[in-house]
């Protein structure tokens, strides 16, 4: 079953990808191969210029789901789903997600993997990881301070809070706000922007722009994976599904 369809971006140089895993848009390692697999098959394609990712449903992402019962294996190993999440760090060319509802944990690193994002006020992030009981993961350890500065990455890890779109264009996790049902069409109009400047230009400068980073964050994940095989073992992460699932504040217990 396909998870990713590509669309007719109705911009000249534009594609336009779309998550189909409604109405939640759950992350496995599915739908990041598939992902990958078409931002691939873009860069060798000379007439495209910019990518947006968008997606159906109610949620950009909610992130992984560790109720599901899903073949990812992620809350077992999580290396599968990773090593096609870094996949994403690999691609050439501009990726503008447009981020219309949800977009937690796995789903806030599958946005942030983004070099820009378009939302709205309704939108909700979180980098939810510490409250369900276990340490970052996506590469956000890399990729959060990186864009919204140490200060703010931590409180957002600790925490775990939610916030809308008007605080994440404050603290610069998000580029552009629009109304809700614009937010498809200003993303494809920022790629459209893009897509005037020169490609070979434009890919250059992205380079230097994110020049190390792919290494980086494939770094930054190897040690997030680590730390995560052990932490799926405790009791806390087991209680801090439960509590989400139970929509209830976790009992933490430190084992």
């Amino acid at each position: 079953m396909s998870h990713i369809a590509s669309l007719d971006a109705g911009h000249a140089h534009v594609a336009l990808l779309e998550i189909r895993r409604g109405p939640f848009n759950y992350v496995n390692e599915a739908l990041l191969r598939e992902l990958a697999d078409h931002l691939d098959r873009l860069d060798a394609d000379p007439g495209c210029r910019a990518i947006v990712l968008a997606a159906e449903g109610r949620a950009f992402s909610a992130g992984a789901d560790f109720n599901s019962g899903d073949d990812d294996g992620t809350s077992r190993d999580p290396g599968p789903l990773y090593a096609q999440a870094m996949r994403l760090f690999r691609s050439a060319k501009p990726l503008v997600a447009a981020v219309h509802g949800a977009a937690v944990g796995a789903g806030l690193g599958l946005a942030v993997a983004a070099d820009f994002r378009v939302s709205c006020a309704e939108a909700r992030f979180s980098a939810n990881f510490n409250r369900l009981g276990f340490h970052p993961g996506f590469g956000l350890s890399a990729t959060l301070p990186r864009l919204v500065g140490a200060q703010q990455a931590g409180l957002l890890f600790f925490t775990g809070r939610r916030i809308g779109g008007e605080e994440a264009l404050r603290i610069g996790l998000v580029d552009q706000l629009v109304p809700a049902d614009e937010v498809r069409a200003s993303a494809l109009a920022l790629a459209g922007e893009i897509a005037l400047s020169a490609p070979l230009a434009v890919e250059a400068t992205r380079a230097t722009l994110r020049r190390g980073l792919a290494d980086a964050v494939a770094e930054a994940n190897r040690h997030e994976r680590e730390v995560q095989r052990v932490q799926f073992a405790t009791d806390d992460f087991k209680e801090g599904v439960r509590a989400m699932a139970e929509r209830r504040a976790p009992q933490f217990q430190r084992r």
